[in-house]
């Protein structure tokens, strides 16, 4: 089993900055696609940026051009840095890993850390 722990989660003004990690620790021969997920009161939870390990990034078209996800292969770490925030972004932001163990393919999920964006 695989736990991921994020940090850097707060509360920010409009046009700030912030930095997500998210570590991931436990039984891992592997870790494939890393992202960032986020889920505003009242709505789905949505996909924000994955990056694959050989550094492939994909990005929601609403974050496009303000946020950038990397990654750390040997601290098992992924790293979202959020600028020109706005209102809207207010969310949990969650992180998801794919891996494999000796058991297999799997997925994880963190807890989740919350980043308010005030106007």
């Amino acid at each position: 089993q695989v736990q991921l722990v994020e940090s850097g989660g707060g509360l920010v003004q409009a046009g700030g900055s912030l930095r997500l990690s998210c570590a991931a620790s436990g039984n891992i021969f592997s870790i494939n696609v890393m992202g960032w997920y986020r889920q505003a009161p009242g709505k789905q939870r949505e996909l924000v940026a994955t990056i694959a390990t050989g550094g492939d990034t994909n990005y929601a078209d609403s974050v496009k051009g303000r946020f950038t996800i990397s990654r750390d292969n040997a601290k098992n770490t992924v790293y979202l840095q959020m600028n020109s925030l706005k209102p809207e972004d207010t969310a949990v932001y969650s992180c998801h890993a794919d891996y494999t163990s000796w058991a297999g393919d799997f997925g994880s999920w963190g807890q989740g850390t919350q980043v308010t964006v005030s106007s």
